[in-house]
């Protein structure tokens, strides 16, 4: 699902992101609830970037990814946390493009994420290429994923992340 948000940027910049789990759910622009085989998924755009809540079972994990006001904890290259009874892996980096470069990566990103079923996109006024998207799929019966992409066309910076988070498996005896 692609939809233009009425919003201006709050985070203007790749290095105004932070990363926090557990934030209860903040105000929405765009929302996508999805059912992914038992997990309950809410991919939420923010105007400040975005916030996955996922449910399933007596599980929960929320992680929010954006400019929070007052949040000291930047956006980390990588993140291993137990969360309940599930493993949580986040992976970050910041890719720098030449224009050319960006608005093609930009075009195909918007694509991919727009046409697909479990994915949800919103650009930004003032530029086709200022976005936020997201893509979640489940991995195997043990597994959600999801990854998301953050465009800052002013800087020639796309922020891409991904996460897993997966049910424990206990150590052999």
């Amino acid at each position: 699902m692609l939809t233009t948000l009425k919003t201006d940027y709050t985070d203007t910049c790749a290095s105004d992101l932070a990363w926090a789990l557990g934030r209860e759910p903040l105000s929405a622009l765009a929302v996508l609830d999805l059912e992914l085989f038992g997990a309950r998924l809410q991919l939420r755009l923010l105007g400040a970037s975005h916030q996955v809540l996922l449910e399933e079972g007596d599980g929960y994990c929320s992680e929010t990814v954006a400019c929070i006001p007052g949040s000291r904890t930047p956006l980390p290259l990588g993140v291993s946390k137990q969360v309940g009874d599930w493993d949580y892996e986040f992976a970050a980096r910041v890719e720098t493009l030449s224009d050319v470069a960006f608005a093609g990566r930009a075009q195909e990103l918007l694509a991919l994420v727009a046409d697909h079923p479990n994915g949800l996109a919103g650009t930004f006024p003032g530029s086709p290429y200022a976005f936020t998207a997201l893509l979640a799929q489940r991995e195997g019966e043990a597994q959600v994923s999801w990854r998301t992409w953050h465009a800052y066309p002013q800087e020639g910076q796309l922020v891409v992340t991904r996460t897993r988070v997966g049910i424990r498996v206990p150590a052999a005896v």
